[in-house]
């Protein structure tokens, strides 16, 4: 009996290091099932409800079951008296992402987590967003992050004050306005000649 105790104790030995001697991670795989779904609730207090969800996975054990817990936020940048303030911004207010394989405990164990009102879905169904879905949203997250969105908007025929660059003070017409890439076209006047000057929105500040 001792003798097999110390050959169960040297298998597990072996299990809990590499070929190589060095330690093997304790932690769990990730669940292949897993899919991401979207859970409502009250406006204000997704931080709280993720707070919630992720005590609760470690309370009841969960971690095979529940995996991350995502609000989709963006970085933005707003200019205040000359300076650049960047704030996180939520996509979509009184939403969070919940990576789950989904049973009828683990439904139970979010749908009662305070401040939750139910799963987004078809009827008593919680749907999981598609790959295409959810590549979009945690890739906005991402990229949001590296680049914050500014929280200006300029109009053609504006007044402009270049900040930064070659053109640094110089003031200028906008002419053009892309959103999308958060670029002008400003028309500034150099050596007497209107030229122009294609800028990002963090490079000129509006003129009072």
């Amino acid at each position: 009996m001792q003798d097999e105790e110390k050959n169960e104790a040297a298998a597990g030995g072996e299990q809990s290091s590499g070929a190589d001697g060095v330690a093997v991670s304790s932690e769990p795989p990730r669940n292949p099932n897993m899919k991401w779904y979207i859970i409502h609730s009250y406006s204000g207090f997704e931080r709280k409800v993720k707070e919630s969800l992720e005590s609760r996975v470690q309370a009841f054990g969960l971690q095979e079951k529940i995996g991350k817990v995502l609000i989709p936020t963006e970085s933005v940048t707003e200019v205040r008296g000359g300076k650049k303030y960047t704030s996180e911004r939520m996509f979509y207010p009184g939403y969070v992402l919940v990576e789950m394989d989904m049973d009828d405990h683990v439904w139970h164990v979010v749908k009662s987590t305070p401040r939750v009102t139910g799963f987004v879905g078809t009827g008593q169904q919680p749907t999981p967003l598609s790959d295409e879905e959810v590549q979009h949203i945690v890739y906005k997250v991402a990229d949001s992050r590296e680049k914050p969105k500014l929280k200006v908007k300029f109009e053609k025929n504006e007044t402009v004050r270049i900040s930064e660059g070659p053109f640094a003070t110089f003031q200028g017409i906008v002419d053009e306005v892309n959103e999308d890439r958060e670029t002008l076209k400003v028309m500034v006047t150099i050596f007497g000649r209107s030229t122009p000057v294609e800028l990002e929105f963090n490079q000129v500040e509006k003129v009072a």
